[in-house]
């Protein structure tokens, strides 16, 4: 697949799964508010959780690869296709806790992205396994039974299905456990982006990098493992004392 068309191939996935992830948040917090002063107040934050979702994964596709900001600046062409989800999702997660701030919303609003999260993940990842190797998101070649070939004749480990179904995981065991977990506000998001950075920190371990940092990992494990640092405090801390966003 050519180069443009493989950008084609995600755009449509990454839109498809903005919308009805979208939809889904739409859905669930309107069911979950009281007035409509709220529901408003919830729909700016979802605004800003997607703005801030759009600057943190770009950020984040910086450190994984440095190259594309001298692309950027030389050429203007540096983060074309260039996006990171565990940047989209840090950077949601400020961008929320900022615009909550500035709208006076007091109510843990993390629960509610949850499913729309996963199943934006399931979805846009689709776009990443067809587009193919110009999306980067292939594992490292492997001898495994299921290694599928890109394009370029060598079997490679199809992250993107091995995230499809740590997603599909998740939807399902949150599924299992919401009426427990909706007991402490915010503790299934909590629980949800930890769970994702752990498994990212893991996968990507078996991922290419364009450039290394210390300990051979790349920047979104660099970026996972420091975030996993700051964010776990708050993860325990809510499960032990019933915390709140």
């Amino acid at each position: 697949m050519t180069i443009p068309s493989a950008f084609t191939v995600h755009a449509v996935f990454e839109w498809a799964a903005l919308a009805v992830g979208g939809q889904i948040y739409r859905r669930r917090s309107k069911l979950r508010d009281s007035g409509d002063v709220e529901y408003h107040k919830r729909l700016i934050v979802l605004l800003a959780a997607v703005l801030g979702a759009a600057i943190g994964n770009k950020l984040a596709y910086v450190a994984y690869d440095p190259n594309a900001l001298a692309s950027l600046v030389q050429r203007g062409s540096g983060f074309q296709g260039g996006q990171s989800i565990v940047g989209g999702l840090l950077g949601g997660l400020l961008a929320v806790e900022a615009a909550k701030r500035i709208v006076g919303l007091s109510k843990s609003t993390g629960d509610d992205f949850v499913v729309p999260i996963l199943i934006g993940i399931i979805i846009g990842r689709c776009g990443c396994f067809f587009a193919g190797l110009p999306d980067n998101t292939y594992g490292n070649p492997t001898a495994l039974p299921w290694g599928y070939d890109f394009g370029d004749g060598i079997p490679r480990h199809p992250t993107q299905i091995y995230e499809q179904l740590f997603s599909l995981m998740l939807l399902f065991l949150f599924a299992r456990l919401r009426g427990t977990l909706r007991e402490v506000p915010g503790l299934e998001f909590k629980l949800m982006l930890s769970g994702y950075l752990l498994w990212r920190l893991a996968i990507d371990s078996i991922k290419p990098k364009p450039f290394s940092y210390p300990l051979h990992s790349s920047g979104i494990q660099v970026i996972c493992l420091v975030a996993i640092l700051i964010y776990l405090p708050i993860v325990i801390r809510a499960i032990t004392h019933g915390g709140v966003d």
